[in-house]
């Protein structure tokens, strides 16, 4: 398996779950990854991103959660339930559980994690981001 950073594509042929989300989120500006109760979590400043690659809890399915703008996970969970489900600790705060097994649109799940960023990054890491896709 192979991944490659570029300045704004983040390339993952054959790669699991935890190295392709690891790929996406450290692609973004300013992102660190740490351990959090065993499995891997990116902040940017703040946590957005939690990995569960054995699952956690009830949820014994590879998932993430992530942080979520206001009213996200609502409709996420209503349209979409065999998807996205409101996880626990964090559902609270409007965070998303996103299911990784099955078939994965990895490109929609590199928008949530950069939906995820967005929610709790600074202004200045923002157009970090943004200034890379111009």
């Amino acid at each position: 398996m192979a991944v490659k950073f570029s300045r704004s594509v983040v390339v993952v042929s054959e790669a699991g779950p935890e190295i392709r989300i690891r790929a996406i989120c450290m692609n973004l500006p300013g992102v660190t990854e740490k351990l959090s109760h065993g499995s891997p979590a990116f902040f940017a400043g703040r946590q957005f991103l939690m990995l569960w690659i054995d699952g956690h809890h009830d949820n014994v399915f590879p998932h993430l959660w992530c942080a979520a703008p206001p009213g996200v996970q609502n409709e996420l969970v209503t349209s979409e339930p065999d998807r996205f489900f409101r996880p626990p600790y964090v559902g609270g705060r409007g965070w998303i559980g996103v299911r990784l097994d099955g078939a994965v649109d990895w490109k929609e799940i590199e928008a949530v994690c950069e939906e995820a960023f967005r929610t709790v990054a600074t202004k200045k890491l923002i157009a970090s981001l943004d200034s890379r896709k111009s």
